[in-house]
């Protein structure tokens, strides 16, 4: 066998530095897929559901990548060009993604343009992330694997850094961090472009400057056989591999089951509960049918005379009181936020019937719009009445699945129509569910700020994979690290001020910088010959089947804490991603690490990126 030759500083960092740029995109996938589905109409409780196909996905193509990658060589290489395939798919994906809602879809078709994007984008990212955890492995010696990968993790780090804050900054220097409902924002689409771009230069640069060895001497290297035709002898099925798989391997991926559910479900839920929690984003009271007694009438529109249309997604109002004083009103909105619109509202000589009086709304100081102009409540809040609680007399009611606008007579045409009789509407009041206002400034900001947070997870990351190798033993601080992290996730759900949920944040980073050296590192110690790809291919399975669990539980955990017509308490997703963070630490102890020989590194920090 060979031994691999000293490569220069510069060398080690042109393995790697395509790393930066799929990183950024990665970044920008994990902060803001959840904020573009919640922007475009998905409810709450369905949002682990969007994230089922990206790691089903994974979990069929990465083993074969691997495979196929230890037994490939062209005029690009033997890793490169998977590098190729799935640059140039995840940049045409992120010019899609966030542009879902402006292409004026329904809802259902946006949601749908989204998801196959988002699938097709997390298979593309960790098809280009792939071939870089490889490259270090083969090229580089046993004495620099550490220096290697220290470059690696913090290019990594740094990839990440500049993802979760780009849509910060873009809204910082000017660029529209808010947009019509269903629509996301500029400064997130822009990120997405920006992301796409450097993602393209660094492709670019890692083609130029990558020389990868030819099969021959890539085999005399690793000590990988020959047949006489020149070709490695070691081949096997990833069955095979499977069943004969060290114990180490299941034992680390028992860990990664706990660890990356829980990380599912911060990507998924962490946006609505630093909207709620910190930023107190205004609720929408949206109707979901109209109830009378234990019946429920319609879930999609409502239709209450000649001119009243409710559609699912807005409140039609009478108009709103102040203190003792109603307003009537025919369009309804707080600050830029419109709250209720529709057609002018029609009043009874009734007059008010104070006990028919919404929820009140906090206003947190901004000014109450009626027909566009202001109007001074002098701190008092404000009620939202609705319409049918101040109808007379009897009442008929017609539900519709579909309303459309005939264009020649400019008349509503119902389609799916069923009429029901009500013959006392003061019985009748709406069925309701309340979600936050995904258009209004506040949730906006909060998404923003998500990426910050999610920067400073990165930044803690980097500080704590520093000191890993100087706390005890690998297993005691791999231990530690996921401890820090669940009460890191546990903080979320509480703190209420921006600022302090750096704490927070900061001791996620410590599980993070774990999961990204610790497993890999202890993996390969215990791994030999030329089928290492197709081992770390299976390995990304412990990634990947957590993360379809966590997104098929996902919404039934969300519903067992949640209140029919209430908002959804998606703080509590982040106690739960904190439970099963302490049960992975807790697993840490039946892992029985394979003996070290003294020239080899017993601390090379691997990060595993994007998977």
């Amino acid at each position: 066998m060979r031994t691999k030759p000293d490569l220069g500083f510069w060398q080690l960092w042109n393995l790697s530095f395509g790393f930066f740029g799929v990183q950024i995109a990665y970044a920008l996938q994990s902060a803001n897929v959840s904020r573009i589905f919640a922007t475009i109409g998905a409810d709450p409780h369905d949002l682990s559901y969007f994230w089922i196909l990206p790691p089903l996905m994974g979990l069929l193509v990465q083993p074969v990548v691997g495979t196929l990658s230890d037994h490939t060589w062209n005029r690009f290489g033997r890793r490169l060009p998977y590098l190729i395939v799935g640059a140039v798919t995840a940049v045409i994906v992120m010019c899609l993604l966030p542009n879902a809602g402006s292409f004026g879809f329904t809802i259902s078709g946006a949601i749908l343009m989204g998801l196959v994007a988002l699938m097709l984008l997390d298979t593309s990212i960790n098809m280009a992330m792939q071939p870089f955890k490889m490259l270090v492995g083969d090229m580089v010696n046993e004495r620099q694997k550490a220096k290697a990968y220290s470059i690696q993790s913090f290019l990594c780090n740094a990839g990440s850094i500049v993802g979760f804050v780009l849509p910060f900054l873009l809204a910082w220097i000017g660029i529209k961090a808010t947009a019509p409902e269903g629509v996301v924002p500029p400064s997130v689409i822009w990120s997405f472009y920006i992301g796409a771009a450097v993602l393209i230069l660094c492709v670019v640069y890692s083609m130029a400057k990558i020389k990868e060895w030819p099969p021959q001497l890539y085999n005399e290297y690793n000590n990988i056989a020959e047949d006489a035709a020149g070709k490695p002898k070691e081949k096997t099925s990833l069955v095979k591999l499977l069943v004969h798989a060290p114990k180490t391997f299941w034992t680390v991926s028992l860990v990664q089951f706990f660890c990356w559910f829980a990380f599912l479900f911060m990507w998924t839920y962490t946006t609505g509960t630093v909207a709620h929690k910190a930023f107190h984003t205004p609720e929408v009271q949206t109707i979901t049918g109209l109830q009378v007694g234990d019946q429920v009438y319609g879930d999609k529109f409502l239709l209450v005379g000649d001119d009243i249309i409710v559609a699912k997604g807005h409140l039609m109002a009478a108009g709103v009181q102040v203190g003792d004083k109603f307003l009537p009103a025919s369009t309804v909105a707080v600050g830029t936020d419109t709250l209720v619109s529709g057609h002018a509202m029609q009043t009874t000589e009734a007059g008010i019937d104070k006990a028919s009086f919404s929820k009140p709304l906090d206003l947190n100081g901004q000014p109450l719009m009626l027909d566009g102009k202001a109007v001074d409540t002098d701190g008092q809040l404000v009620c939202i009445r609705d319409y049918l609680s101040r109808l007379a007399g009897p009442l008929t009611l017609t539900t519709a699945s579909i309303a459309a606008t005939d264009k020649t007579t400019g008349k509503l045409v119902l389609e799916g129509r069923s009429d029901y009789r009500i013959a006392d509407p003061h019985q009748a009041t709406f069925a309701t569910k309340i979600d936050l206002n995904t258009s209004s400034k506040p949730y906006n900001e909060a998404g923003n700020w998500v990426g910050i947070l999610f920067a400073v997870q990165a930044v803690g990351s980097v500080i704590w994979a520093m000191l890993l190798p100087r706390i005890g033993s690998r297993k005691f601080s791999y231990a530690l690290s996921l401890v820090l992290g669940a009460v890191g996730f546990v903080g979320v759900a509480f703190i209420t001020n921006p600022w302090l949920l750096f704490v927070p944040f900061l001791l996620i980073g410590c599980a993070w910088a774990a999961m990204l050296a610790w497993p890999f590192t202890i993996l390969t110690n215990s791994l030999h010959g030329g089928n290492i790809g197709a081992y770390l291919g299976l390995f990304n399975c412990s990634i990947t089947i957590p993360q379809i669990v966590g997104a098929l539980v996902g919404g039934w955990l969300l519903s067992l804490f949640s209140t029919e017509g209430q908002l959804a308490p998606q703080y509590a997703m982040m106690i739960i991603a904190g439970i099963s963070l302490a049960i992975g630490a807790f697993c840490v102890s039946f892992i029985r690490e394979k003996a070290i020989k003294d020239d080899t590194p017993a601390e090379d920090p691997v990060d595993a990126g994007a998977i």
